[in-house]
């Protein structure tokens, strides 16, 4: 049995301690957005750490969802991010597998092509008189179809079906099965890992996205979550906290409002995480290694 040395044992002291000031460092703008969102008003204004709400209340995330237009854009972004970690899953996954088998013609060139997408773009103004003149505009297909492939996916996902090993693509094919058949049945559930984390960055990707929607959406009931939370913390919880002050509310406040409201837009992605979690860094492993 090892014992360790004195200089070990400080060692791991400090990486103790510096791995614990990183982790408060990451949680506590969480958790200050979190207590803000529960607290009362005067709570909320008291100097120091927030860690815990005082005198917890939900009387910022009640007048948050009793606003018009929340349930609407909550179903946009659903709607958006559901539809969107589907195309980037299934057009991903159609174009990294024949890049993956040597057999295919070309491949380097095309794999060069995507490389070459990731350094240089043709900007927004290109795009945007793209995404016009297919008619796009104002509808749901000009924010999932730009993104459906992206060269950083692809490249991870072609790196993991090169990682299966030929004999099991072989004895499919002694089988009789064709490509297809061997991509759907035997690729496919060997690769749930990187599908995960695909679907994982793309997921948080779509959620989070607001630019797009703020440049090629115009109708008001289209709009998406993260819009609807920037129109309320920049315009609406003014607003709100002069109908709290003519009102003489006390368990709400601009404050208040605006952590419910970034809350509300937070959670759900961060529900998802825990039930993928396990093949997150499998994924990325085995996708990254082998080029």
């Amino acid at each position: 049995m090892h014992h360790r040395t004195r200089s070990e044992k400080i060692f791991d002291g400090i990486n103790i301690l510096a791995l614990l000031i990183l982790a408060f460092v990451t949680l506590y703008p969480f958790l200050y957005t979190l207590t803000m969102s529960l607290s009362t008003p005067v709570d909320a204004k008291l100097p120091g750490l927030h860690l815990f709400p005082m005198r917890p209340t939900l009387e910022s995330y009640e007048k948050v969802f009793a606003q018009s237009g929340i349930a609407q854009a909550f179903l946009n972004t659903g709607l958006r991010t559901v539809g969107g970690v589907a195309l980037v899953l299934l057009f991903t996954s159609l174009s990294a597998y024949p890049l993956s088998r040597k057999s295919f013609p070309h491949r380097s060139l095309i794999m060069k092509l995507y490389v070459f997408s990731m350094l240089f773009s043709g900007g927004l103004i290109p795009m945007y008189l793209l995404i016009r003149n297919l008619g796009l505009l104002n509808s749901m297909w000009a924010l999932l179809l730009p993104g459906a492939v992206s060269a950083f996916n692809l490249i991870i996902m072609r790196n993991f079906f090169q990682a299966i090993p030929e004999e099991i693509m072989d004895s499919s094919k002694i089988d009789g099965a064709g490509e297809l058949r061997t991509f759907t049945s035997i690729v496919l559930p060997l690769s749930l890992p990187v599908l995960a984390v695909v679907a994982l960055w793309s997921g948080v990707s779509h959620w989070n996205a607001w630019f797009d929607a703020m440049i090629y959406i115009h109708d008001m009931d289209k709009q998406v979550l993260q819009l609807f939370v920037r129109r309320t913390v920049i315009e609406e919880s003014d607003a709100l906290a002069t109908q709290a002050e003519l009102l003489h509310a006390t368990t709400y406040s601009k404050e208040t409002l605006k952590a419910a409201t970034v809350m509300i837009a937070t959670l759900p992605i961060l529900c998802v995480y825990p039930f993928i979690q396990r093949f997150f860094v499998k994924g990325i492993m085995l996708g990254s290694v082998k080029g």
